[in-house]
């Protein structure tokens, strides 16, 4: 017959009971945001729009002439381009990195589809300035898709620069230092590619993290974001809009935006 030492017999509820309160004192000790905190590569161009500025309406068709675009990451897969083009879609970015950390696994099929379906196309960034320097993310993004040729159908690269989905709205950094993560990143692009980049932003959190700073706009085209009626207040030093991103609910596959001209001016910016 066996013999029980004293202390070495546990009830099965105890037992149990002992292991529940352990996980529920590890999910107290983890920060608050760490459950809703989405994995590092997973961002995408306007991921924080909706949560910050909200959606106020859609665009009504205006007098002045506006070409349809698109922009997708990993999160869209392989993209059906033909549709996008049947529906009259004639320009395209993907997300091509993120910090010097990601690269998206289907920049290929999308950066190359929608050239060959007859597409003008880009490739953006996504900037994590509290991981990297501006210079580094700048060179990981030339290295990993993000350069530029003049054959009339390659956009010159996206700097994406919006709220942190990771933690800090502002990434931690003063509006100063926010200002010169921006200009390392624009002057290193500019230096391996011979072409100012395109910035894509909010007029709200390009005002919160910058200090609403006008200094890029004589060099840099901006695409804004804003799911509304119309693009709104744009952000200081720019007179207008080269690109908007009006809805991130299109009526094809990914976030949809408006070039502000027709055909021929998304030419212009391609060819430099």
């Amino acid at each position: 017959m066996p013999v029980h030492r004293p202390g070495s017999f546990r009830q099965p509820g105890l037992l149990a009971a002992g292991i529940l309160l352990a996980l529920l004192s590890l999910l107290t000790a983890l920060p608050a945001h760490a459950a809703g905190t989405p994995a590092r590569g997973t961002a995408y161009m306007g991921m924080g729009v909706l949560g910050h500025d909200g959606r106020g309406g859609a665009p009504a068709p205006g007098l002045v002439a506006q070409t349809e675009g698109v922009d997708v990451s990993g999160y869209q897969g392989n993209v059906a381009w033909s549709t996008l083009w049947n529906s009259g879609v004639r320009w395209a970015y993907s997300k091509a990195t993120e910090g010097t950390y990601y690269t998206n696994p289907y920049f290929a099929q999308q950066y190359n589809g929608s050239y060959t379906i007859g597409m003008i196309r880009g490739a953006y960034h996504f900037a994590t300035p509290d991981t990297t320097s501006g210079a580094a993310q700048a060179n990981y993004f030339v290295d990993h898709g993000g350069g530029w040729s003049r054959d009339g159908k390659t956009l010159p690269g996206t700097l994406d620069i919006e709220w942190n989905p990771y933690g800090a709205a502002c990434y931690g950094k003063s509006a100063s230092a926010m200002v010169s993560w921006i200009t390392d990143f624009l002057n290193t692009y500019r230096a391996r590619t011979g072409r100012n980049a395109v910035i894509y932003t909010a007029t709200s959190w390009w005002t919160q993290c910058t200090g609403n700073y006008g200094g890029f706009a004589s060099s840099d085209p901006l695409w804004i974001a804003r799911y509304a009626a119309d693009p709104g207040t744009l952000p200081a030093g720019w007179a207008y809009y080269t690109m908007w991103q009006y809805t991130s609910s299109g009526p094809t596959v990914g976030d949809h935006d408006k070039f502000n001209g027709a055909l021929d001016r998304v030419q212009a910016l391609a060819n430099g």
